[in-house]
């Protein structure tokens, strides 16, 4: 048996039903057996999933030149921190264009890799050898003073990888209820947990996230509309927004705002699960064997922004926000202008709308007059 299902099923034993929070969490965080704990491999044609960082080095590139015109407005000494680096290419990229094209710049720059795994912070130190004693390593935000990050704080598909509370619409009893996980006959099955304080902290949690939902929308929910809330997403964004003195805050996701995630045709919601690039039909089968993923809330990411008086910059898809960088690059005439047919290949696949382009949004917030 699959050591972290037997694992979960024992908790499942105690409990009698747990939350899909906590699944996913042992599902992908278990220690030694969840998937991003365990999976070396699982990013890249040869893995699970494709992301813009292996599409090839472009990617990065075109995110260092916008970091360098953002670290020269702050006042120094900065730092370039990423978060949730998996293998640690994107900052490797990232240093490396610095290196070649503001190498002045560069000596100015503290590079952090924010990263509570372990395994993940030795696979890191692997891929980032070639810039070893220039990389710093932290657990978490409480490794920073309040406001003590000058620089930029980025993250690319990261908040996707939280656990998320799953929020679904009960129409006869006309509430909210939480979808949890029990166990039946050897497998994982979904189940309704009744609220303990009638709703009242679900609807709370609802509100948090930016789900606005008028009365005559309850009317004509179908039974079982299911709505995705992060919690974990939320408070990270909090402690990353805390640590910022000046500077910027920018994560790239997939994901949407509270508004849209309330279409008909996300009755569902967006729980994926993923192996093998395609996609795993039962999000509860084979923990740590499949990538779980949901979209990203950002109404709740940016709201959780601005109450620590960060400013919305901007939000969009990768495609415009990608697009705009290149056209600076271009109208400098520069070398790092003189794109090859491979690299241009790569543009596309970052921008073009069927691939990379339309799925992926940026928000940029800022915290200024430092």
């Amino acid at each position: 048996m699959n050591p972290l299902r037997e694992a979960i099923q024992k908790q499942i034993a105690r409990q009698g039903v747990i939350s899909f929070e906590k699944f996913m969490e042992l599902a992908l965080y278990c220690p030694e057996l969840g998937y991003y704990e365990r999976s070396t491999a699982s990013i890249g044609r040869g893995g699970d999933f494709i992301t813009s960082v292996s599409v090839g080095r472009l990617f990065g590139e075109l995110l260092a030149f916008q970091f360098a015109e953002w670290l020269r407005a702050v006042p120094g000494p900065l730092q370039l921190i990423e978060a949730g680096a998996h293998d640690g290419r994107l900052l490797c990229d990232v240093a490396g264009w610095f290196h070649e094209n503001e190498p002045a710049l560069s000596q100015q720059i503290e590079l952090c890799l924010v990263e509570p795994s372990a395994a993940r912070r030795w696979v890191q130190q692997s891929t980032l050898a070639a810039h070893a004693g220039r990389v710093r390593w932290l657990v978490g935000w409480t490794d920073f003073e309040a406001h003590s990050v000058n620089g930029v704080i980025f993250s690319n598909e990261l908040l996707d990888a939280f656990p998320i509370r799953r929020l679904g619409w009960d129409a006869r009893r006309h509430a909210w209820f939480e979808w949890g996980v029990a166990a039946d006959e050897g497998r994982f099955v979904w189940t309704r947990m009744k609220p303990a304080d009638g709703g009242a902290e679900l609807l709370e949690v609802l509100c948090r996230a930016g789900y606005e939902i008028a009365p005559a929308l309850l009317e004509v929910l179908p039974d079982g509309f299911t709505v995705e809330c992060s919690p974990a997403a939320v408070a990270w964004w909090r402690g990353a927004a805390a640590a910022l003195g000046c500077g910027k805050l920018m994560a790239i996701d997939y994901g949407a705002e509270a508004g849209e995630l309330l279409r008909p045709e996300r009755a569902g919601g967006t729980l994926r699960a993923y192996a093998g690039h395609r996609s795993v039909t039962d999000p509860l089968a084979d923990p740590g064997e499949q990538d779980l993923t949901a979209h990203v809330n950002f109404s709740a990411i940016r709201l959780a922004g601005e109450q620590l008086r960060l400013e919305t910059e901007c939000f969009e898809s990768q495609e415009r926000f990608l697009t705009r960088i290149a056209g600076r690059i271009w109208r400098r005439d520069t070398p790092a202008g003189n794109w090859t047919f491979a690299r241009g290949q790569q543009f596309r696949t970052l921008t073009h709308p069927d691939h990379l382009g339309r799925p992926f949004r940026v928000l940029v917030q800022s915290r200024r007059g430092c």
